[in-house]
C-alpha cells in the first residue's frame, strides 16, 4: 500500500546503480516532433491507472498538434526505485525524457542537481495559473523563488472513524473533536465499552516510513501552533521546543494508555496495509488517523472490496491540540508534472503539460487516481465532487494544509523523527529525552549553525 505520496528518497545511488537504463526506454529521443513524458507504472497491474489515462492524453495532444508526437515511458519500479531511476535518465541529454512526473517531495533534490527548468516564463502567460491553490503552488516553489513544476493533485488527512463501533461506546456519529484531549477521550471511551477493539492507530517509528512522519507526527506538530519543522526566513531548522514535546506526548498517551494498536503492530513496516485492507473492514480499529486515499481499498475495484464502507465510516478533521483557530490541520504531499532542463524540446514539453492540466482532464485524473483537486474549478466540479464518498469532505481540509519542507536533508530529518517517535512508543524515552536526542540528531545532520533554538 503506497504512503501517498510520499516515499523517502533513500539510498538514490544504489538504487540508481542497479536500474538499468535499458528498463524504461531510455535512447533515442524520436526526432525533434516528439516529447517523451516519463512516469512511475504500478508494479501492480490492477493499479495502473496513470497508463490509460496518459493514453487518453497522447490522442489528445497528437490530434491538437499535427504532426506532433508524444511518446510514454513508463518505469515500473517502487517508488524509491523510480526516483533513483528518473534521476539517472535526467543526467543525459541522451536519457533525459521532456517531462517528467515529480513528486513534490523529492523537487528541491532534483533541483539542486540541476536536473529541472524553472516554468515561470511559462506560467505568466497561463490564465489557468490562478485556478491553483496557493497552498499547492507554495509546494512546486523552490528555494531560488521560482517554480518547477505544475501539480496534477494532492492529497489531504484527517480522522477516519467506525460509526458502529462508536454505537457501541456511546459516541456520536456526527463525531467532530474539537481538541485532542477530545480525540484521546473518545479512544479510551471504546477501549472501556468496545473491549476487543484497538481504539486509535496514530503511525509512529521506524519501520512505517513517511506515514509515521506525515500522518503522525507532522499532523501533530502543525496542530500544536508552535514552531514548525524549519524557519524558512531563518532559512533554518527548528530544535524540538514545545510544540514538539508536546507532539510526543500524545503519542506516549496513546501507546502508554494501550489506547493503540500492541508496540509489536504499531512498528510493522506493513501498519499501515493492515489498516486499511483487515482492521478497518474487520471492525478491529475505532479511529484511524490516515489519509483521503483509504475509500480507494474498499471500492469494487479496490484491493479490499467492502460495499458498506460508506455507511460504517464516518470523517472528522484533526483538531488543533486545544481548539486554536483554525481548529483544523491536515498535511498533504502530491505529484507534479516538470520539464527537465535537458530536453531540447521545453516549449514543446510545456504544451504537453498545458493538455495535462486542461479542466476537463484534471478533473478526469482526480476522479480517476481518487486525488484531491489543486484547482478551484475541478473542487467544485459535482462529478468530482460525487466520485467517491468523502471526496467533497477531504477536499474542504486542503484550506487547513501543510507541506513538508522539501530540502534535500528533510528525508534524514524524518528519519530522527521517527526515531524519537519510536523511544516514546516503546517506552524507552520520555518525550523531553526524546526531543533532546532530536536536537542532537538535527545538529549533526544540519550543522549547528542550521538549527535554530528557541524556548522550550
Amino acid at each position: 500500500m503506497p504512503v501517498r505520496p510520499t516515499a523517502l528518497l533513500l539510498a538514490a545511488a544504489t538504487f540508481a546503480a542497479a536500474v538499468p537504463l535499458t528498463a524504461c526506454g531510455g535512447g533515442a529521443d524520436g526526432g525533434p516532433g516528439t516529447v517523451r513524458i516519463a512516469y512511475q507504472r504500478s508494479t501492480d497491474a490492477k493499479a495502473r491507472i496513470m497508463d490509460g489515462y496518459l493514453a487518453g492524453i497522447k490522442k489528445q495532444f497528437e490530434r491538437e498538434h499535427r504532426g506532433k508526437k508524444l511518446k510514454l515511458v513508463p518505469i515500473q519500479a517502487s517508488q524509491t526505485d523510480y526516483y533513483a531511476k528518473i534521476q539517472q535518465m535526467m543526467r543525459s541529454p541522451k536519457t533525459a525524457p521532456d517531462v517528467v512526473r515529480e513528486d513534490t517531495f523529492q523537487l528541491n533534490s532534483d533541483i539542486e542537481a540541476g536536473y529541472l527548468r524553472p516554468l515561470d516564463d511559462k506560467l505568466a502567460g497561463w490564465k489557468d495559473w490562478e485556478r491553483f491553490a496557493p497552498t499547492a503552488k507554495a509546494a512546486v516553489k523552490a528555494e531560488d523563488g521560482r517554480t518547477y513544476g505544475v501539480p496534477d493533485g494532492t492529497d489531504t488527512r484527517g480522522l477516519w472513524f467506525n460509526k458502529e463501533i462508536f454505537a457501541r461506546a456511546g459516541l456520536p456519529a456526527d463525531w467532530k473533536p474539537r481538541t485532542w484531549r477530545d480525540v484521546l477521550d473518545a479512544a479510551r471511551t471504546v477501549k472501556r465499552e468496545a473491549p476487543g477493539v484497538t481504539p486509535i492507530n496514530v503511525y509512529t517509528g521506524k519501520s512505517p516510513g513517511e506515514a509515521a512522519t506525515m500522518q503522525g507526527f507532522e499532523m501533530l506538530l502543525y496542530g500544536t501552533g508552535k514552531d514548525p519543522l524549519y524557519d524558512p526566513a531563518a532559512k533554518k531548522w527548528v530544535a524540538g521546543g514545545k510544540g514538539f514535546t508536546d507532539a510526543l506526548e500524545f503519542i506516549r498517551t496513546v501507546y502508554g494508555e494501550k489506547l493503540g494498536p500492541d508496540p509489536s503492530d504499531a512498528l510493522d513496516p506493513n501498519v499501515d496495509a493492515r489498516v486499511a485492507t483487515e482492521w478497518l473492514p474487520a471492525g478491529k480499529l475505532a479511529i484511524a488517523l490516515d489519509g483521503n486515499w483509504l475509500g480507494k481499498f474498499w471500492q469494487p475495484s479496490g484491493g479490499k472490496p467492502w460495499p458498506a464502507w460508506p455507511e460504517v465510516m464516518g470523517r472528522a478533521p484533526f483538531p488543533t491540540q486545544s481548539g486554536a483557530a483554525p481548529g483544523a490541520v491536515s498535511m498533504s504531499g502530491g505529484w507534479t508534472w516538470s520539464v527537465t532542463a535537458k530536453s531540447a524540446k521545453p516549449d514543446l514539453a510545456w504544451q504537453v503539460i498545458e493538455t495535462l492540466q486542461t479542466r476537463e482532464n484534471a478533473a478526469a485524473w482526480a476522479v480517476r487516481d481518487g486525488q484531491i483537486a489543486v484547482r478551484d474549478d475541478v473542487a467544485a466540479d459535482p462529478g468530482y465532487l460525487k466520485s467517491m464518498p468523502g471526496t467533497a469532505f477531504f477536499t474542504g481540509l486542503v484550506k487547513y494544509t501543510h507541506y513538508r519542507p522539501t530540502l534535500p536533508v528533510y528525508p534524514r530529518v524524518s528519519s530522527a523523527i521517527r526515531d524519537a517517535m519510536e523511544s516514546v512508543t516503546t517506552g524507552d524515552a520520555s518525550p523531553a529525552q526524546a526531543a533532546r536526542r532530536y536536537d542532537e540528531a538535527l545538529k549533526s545532520i544540519a550543522g549547528s549553525g542550521g538549527v535554530l533554538v528557541r524556548e522550550k
